[in-house]
């Protein structure tokens, strides 16, 4: 009866699902949240761009969670055993860099920077380094263009260097102390093994490839000149940082005695090389080429994979092609929205419309699913925090049009999830551009699991058939898989992807077809979002706004009669 581990690290909490490898079923799971900040996130009243985590959060989750899951997988399954935990695999969020000292140990952990932000993990949605990332993009344009072309053209506020060359600029003595800075999702799989050094790490593929400008073609990680050209120290941390990277095929190391003590596990167990939480949610939600996996969550991922052996061009504005960082033998293209879940908690908990009952998730998606398309009259933005892609500036910010003094909150609500909508369709229309073709759509994450309407808006804003995938923490699955994959099928697991996922994936019967009289007022509406996504975002957009409004309330006029 062999079982493996997924521990799936999020923005908020870690998880840790024990599945059955031969059929996908999950026996066990346990959340930690994380203890440290605001709903685990480090934050600064005075920079909304800073968003940084502990560590120690991390380290303890392991414990906790492993623990727990294993127990609730014994009241279960009555005759389950730990022991026939066969593997164990690792995705966090990222870009999620931490400064280690030689060691490997978060310089958070030693008493002389417990309590510097810029000493602990700086989170994904991290937007400190915003002018960084700007001048790394602009150094790159003119003297290595390729560095850009295979990720959307545009260097990322939210990724590996700017952060770290953002620390550098305003925390010389965090960025001196650091012998080197490991992404979350190596950290871990490091800790589980005993190779935190950083020079015994197995970087990911992942992580590397789409966040760090990573690629075989020109020698792995940027030039030591390049770097240097934007700051000296960080060509001579370039050093000491990684050579090669390596696929979640590929073992990271074995689980160390003292884990397994701790845990009740076996030692000796393989852990698979780490990657990102969307990358393994679309593993665990059965990617192939062709089927778009939306992980939508805080934010939103958006997963292609394409046949490494097929020419694929250059992708504007899109967050990287790497190949292997999905399926081994495989492309991995990446997209998303930087925020989708965050812009509807923040109309709920910040603007708190009509009180804590009325204006509840719950109460307004009641509200809001007796209106109509076009109904509100209203049209927004969906670029609380920045936009991921297609145009990759985290400066932009939201927009809401065509309030009028009987503007109701549900009626906002529904154009929060209108406008997240219209910037996934954004992201189907550039991957068809260029030649990616999108047969399927498969949604994963609490908010495909738990929200209809959002479901059905998506198929009829796209007009597209949204499939939801069996798992409800198909990340956490995807790390599981890995863990079977690397375990192998001599130890009770899978010789590949293609089979394990066969096995421990699958789709919900519950689909959200598009209906026609919605997608065709939704056309209508998406031609006025774009008008403002490109005078918003685009720099040299040359047009008029001044028909915006009034098509919006012909649009609601119509859609009254």
């Amino acid at each position: 009866m062999p079982y493996t581990i997924g521990l799936d690290y999020g923005t908020n909490s870690v998880r840790c699902l024990i599945v059955d490898v031969t059929n996908g079923d999950e026996v066990g799971s346990c959340v930690y949240e994380y203890e440290t900040g605001e709903a685990g996130i480090i934050l600064d009243p005075a920079d909304h761009n800073l968003a940084r985590q502990n560590p120690a959060d991390y380290v303890k989750g392991i414990e906790v969670t492993v623990k727990a899951a294993i127990t609730e997988a014994k009241n279960n399954a009555g005759d389950f055993e730990a022991s026939w935990i066969i593997g164990i695999g690792v995705d966090t969020t990222g870009s999620t860099p931490i400064p280690v000292d030689k060691d490997g140990t978060p310089l958070s952990m030693l008493d002389e920077f417990k309590d510097n932000p810029n000493a602990r993990a700086w989170l994904w949605k991290d937007h400190t380094g915003h002018a960084e990332a700007a001048e790394i993009t602009e150094l790159a344009e003119k003297e290595h263009p390729e560095y850009l072309a295979r990720c959307g053209g545009t260097y990322s506020s939210e990724w590996f260097f700017s952060k770290v060359l953002h620390c550098l600029r305003t925390d010389p003595p965090v960025f001196d102390a650091a012998y080197s800075w490991v992404e979350c999702c190596d950290y871990i799989p490091a800790v589980l093994t005993g190779t935190e050094k950083p020079e015994k790490i197995k970087p990911s593929r992942c992580a590397a490839g789409h966040k760090a400008m990573f690629a075989d073609q020109w020698g792995g990680l940027p030039a030591r000149d390049f770097l240097s050209k934007l700051d000296p120290k960080l060509g001579e941390l370039r050093d000491r940082l990684y050579e090669e990277t390596y696929t979640v095929q590929t073992e990271a190391g074995k689980l160390t005695q003292q884990w397994a003590q701790k845990l009740g596990l076996a030692a000796g167990i393989p852990v698979a090389v780490g990657a990102f939480d969307a990358h393994l949610g679309a593993v665990g939600s059965g990617i192939a080429p062709g089927k778009l996996v939306k992980i939508i969550g805080t934010s939103t991922c958006d997963m292609l994979v394409s046949e490494s052996t097929r020419e694929l061009a250059d992708i504007p504005g899109i967050c990287g092609i790497v190949d292997g960082s999905i399926l081994p033998g495989y492309f991995g293209l990446e997209a998303g929205q930087s925020a989708v879940g965050d812009i509807f908690n923040w109309f709920v908990n910040y603007i708190e419309p009509g009180g804590k009952d009325a204006g509840s998730h719950e109460a307004l998606t009641e509200k809001a699913a007796k209106l109509k398309p076009g109904q509100s009259g209203l049209l927004a933005l969906d670029w609380n925090n920045g936009n991921r892609t297609v145009l990759v500036d985290q400066r932009l910010t939201g927009l809401l049009v065509g309030q009028t003094l009987h503007t109701k909150p549900q009626e906002i609500y529904r154009a929060l999830i209108e406008a997240t909508a219209f910037g996934a369709l954004t992201i189907i229309n550039r991957f068809e551009e260029y030649g990616v073709k999108v047969s399927e759509v498969i949604n994963c994450g609490g908010i495909a699991e738990k929200n209809p309407l959002l479901m059905q808006i998506y198929a009829d804003v796209t007009g597209r058939q949204m499939q939801i995938s069996r798992s409800a923490q198909s990340c956490a699955l995807g790390a599981a898989i890995a863990g079977a994959v690397v375990a192998g099928a001599g130890a009770g697991g899978h010789d590949g992807f293609a089979e394990a996922q066969v096995a421990m994936c699958g789709i919900k019967d519950v689909t959200y077809k598009p209906i026609g009289e919605n997608h065709k007022v939704y056309q209508r509406l998406y031609a006025l979002y774009k008008q403002l996504h490109d005078a918003f975002g685009i720099q040299d957009w040359s047009g008029k706004l001044a028909n915006v409004m009034k098509e919006l309330l012909s649009i609601k006029d119509s859609v009254q009669c």
